[in-house]
């Protein structure tokens, strides 16, 4: 499913904040766990997202299963922000500290 996510902007150069977190996936039968305490695995997903450090609104996410991990998925966050949109910085933590992710943030001009 492609989402358009509408953006006002921030003035001057983008710094991009990435991260990912975990959200549990209830389903119909999460109620019946609760009541009866039959124990079951539990669905999790991850969403992988990017926002503007100025504005704090959201510039790029994803949203995959548990296991995928968050290196793998900066360079999709990166493709959704268009080329003619120039990204002076990208933070994130140790988990993105990978040769794929240099690689793509200094495709982009990025540091």
């Amino acid at each position: 499913l492609d989402v358009t996510i509408p953006y006002r902007g921030s003035k001057g150069p983008l710094h991009l904040l990435v991260d990912s977190t975990g959200i549990k996936v209830e389903g119909e039968g999460e109620w019946h766990r609760r009541k009866h305490g039959a124990s079951k695995r539990r669905a999790w997903r991850k969403i992988h997202i990017g926002i503007d450090e100025e504005t704090l609104e959201i510039r790029a996410v994803e949203v995959t299963s548990s296991n995928v991990g968050d290196a793998p998925m900066l360079p999709k966050l990166l493709k959704q922000i268009g080329l003619d949109r120039q990204i002076a910085t990208v933070t994130a933590d140790g988990a993105y500290d990978t040769r794929a992710c240099h690689d793509a943030i200094a495709d982009r001009g990025a540091a």
